[in-house]
């Protein structure tokens, strides 16, 4: 379990990035007694200036004044800020500690932490198994990347257990944290312009995972990814290790695939289910159901519920979710799809014909993965961002139907007239929202809304 590490020192706390885990790190910081202020660069919502009012926290917005930034005794820092940014390497040649939201709330709770990252599959795989423990009778609540922040959460109530998506950003401020139970669901090339395109360095943040594991906790992995099997091999992993994978029966404890079922052998118990039962289809979704019903059995779950949790799931908005049928074309929005990775899985699950919505801001990006999927199963490409040189000289060769759009509006409807009954209009975007919307999430609002209104 985590152990609370709450200084009887009430430094005073500086909270960088006015969002969500910010706001909640400043409530948390204020309930526990410490001196905090928040400060944001950028222009803070009008929704969490209202909550920062409301608790009569200091802020400020638009700059960092040096009279907070020098009054600062620890750091809490939004994931959205670099650990490279000027003003966070001025806070450590001072010595001053720089913190994740993540890190500095677990020190006020002893639950339990089931910790969920990857490149991909990472929201499935923690709504997935939070709605499978909740259905097993567990008290526990989601949080981190998304829901609630940790210390949001914990300022309404603790729980017994916590069921967390972790984002590398996130891992990269965190320290003396410790997840009992630790998911990696993959690693591919993700935020490379973030990490100075330095792979390995992105690779080390997500098995920042099992920082502080002993031989009580449990490190659940993906035994095919061939980067996740070398990063074991360099490291010495005390962790109890619970592989899934697609392709052979593990040694010892863990899941595999065998003809159309999946195998899940936990503490001498087996379990089976047919593929074709799970409620989420696609081969990625088959390693997020492996992960999170060996995190079911862990909790010596019974059987029944595991079964019926994969079986009854609805799945996450934003990720491969069927929008609607217009004259028997359907639309897929897959907004949450923001490396290519994601997308490869997208357009691997695809059986018809598909009108490709890609684009938007690059996170330097290479598609050479995707190009054979391309030339096998992409019709028309509709590009949806503000600079789409890249993807033209990527996919100009293989996909001759190739057309711009600046809003989802356009983009549905550029789409649209491209397409015949029988195919598939797949938003997919392989990249940050950010040059043309607020978030994914806007981005795939805006989407469906443009399809509902064909």
């Amino acid at each position: 379990m985590t152990n609370p590490k709450a200084d009887t020192k009430k430094e005073r706390i500086l909270v960088l990035g006015a969002a969500e885990s910010g706001t909640g790190a400043a409530l948390l910081a204020k309930q526990k007694g410490f001196p905090v202020v928040v400060s944001d660069k950028g222009t803070i919502q009008e929704r969490y200036k209202n909550v920062l009012c409301h608790a009569e926290i200091d802020f400020e917005e638009g700059a960092h004044s040096p009279s907070v930034v020098d009054a600062a005794e620890l750091v809490i820092k939004s994931p959205g800020i670099p650990d490279d940014a000027p003003l966070i390497m001025q806070f450590r040649e001072r010595g001053i500690k720089v913190i994740s939201e993540i890190e500095f709330a677990a020190r006020f709770t002893n639950a339990g932490m089931v910790c969920i990252t990857g490149s991909n599959g990472k929201t499935t795989t923690t709504t997935l198994t939070h709605h499978m423990l909740t259905k097993g009778g567990v008290d526990a609540a989601i949080g981190g990347n998304v829901g609630k922040s940790l210390a949001l959460e914990l300022t309404v109530r603790d729980h017994p257990w916590f069921v967390l998506e972790i984002s590398s950003f996130q891992l990269d401020g965190m320290f003396d944290f410790k997840a009992d139970i630790a998911v990696l669901t993959n690693i591919t090339p993700d935020h490379m312009d973030r990490y100075h395109n330095d792979f390995n360095a992105y690779a080390n943040s997500k098995f920042r995972i099992i920082n502080n594991h002993t031989a009580e906790d449990a490190f659940v992995y993906c035994a095919d990814d061939p980067v996740i099997l070398r990063g074991m091999q360099e490291r010495n992993i005390v962790s109890r290790c619970f592989p899934f994978s697609l392709k052979s029966e593990p040694v010892g404890e863990g899941a595999f695939q065998h003809k159309n079922e999946i195998i899940i052998r936990i503490h001498k118990k087996e379990l089976k289910m047919s593929i074709e039962a799970i409620a989420l289809q696609g081969r990625h979704n088959i390693y997020n159901s492996m992960a999170a019903a060996i995190v079911g059995q862990l909790f010596n779950l019974r059987k029944d519920i595991i079964r019926e949790s994969l079986m009854d799931f609805q799945g996450v908005e934003h990720r491969l979710e069927s929008v609607a049928k217009v004259h028997g074309v359907e639309f897929i929005n897959d907004s949450k799809a923001t490396n290519v990775n994601s997308v490869w899985f997208a357009l691997e699950s695809m059986n018809h014909p598909v009108i490709w919505i890609v684009g938007g801001q690059d996170k330097g990006n290479d598609y050479t993965d995707l190009l054979p999927l391309v030339q096998e199963k992409v019709k028309a490409i509709v590009c949806l961002g503000v600079n789409n040189t890249k993807l033209h000289k990527t996919f100009g060769g293989i996909v001759k139907d190739m057309v711009d759009a600046s809003s989802a509006q356009e983009a549905v409807g550029e789409a649209y007239r491209r397409s015949k009954p029988g195919d598939v209009v797949l938003l997919s975007p392989a990249c940050a929202s950010f040059d043309l919307f607020k978030n994914f999430e806007e981005r795939g609002n805006q989407f469906k809304r443009a399809v509902f209104d064909l």
